[in-house]
């Protein structure tokens, strides 16, 4: 037995949604909403699959963590090459 959910928005939320879908090219709002939760739903589904892989891959020894310091002296060092390599107003 398939059981459908019901989800409330605010009118103004619920008219951008009529908009979208329209703009878009769906058939309604509805779908629309199917649509982008499907889409979101599959998203977060690849995202934990690959935490959890590489979350093995750390527990297992197959790859070393790099310490927060590395890390973030890494990104200090990049942000300041970008930063030298813009041009001066």
């Amino acid at each position: 037995m398939v059981k459908e959910m019901e989800v409330h928005f605010s009118p103004e939320t619920e008219q951008k949604l009529k908009d979208l879908a329209e703009q878009s090219g769906c058939e309604t709002a509805d779908q629309l909403v199917q649509d982008v939760v499907g889409e979101y739903i599959d998203s977060l589904a690849e995202l934990r699959d690959m935490i959890d892989s590489r979350y093995d891959d750390l527990k297992s020894g197959r790859v070393k963590p790099i310490p927060g310091e590395e890390v973030e002296a890494h990104f200090r060092k990049k942000a300041a090459a970008a930063r030298r390599s813009q041009p001066t107003p």
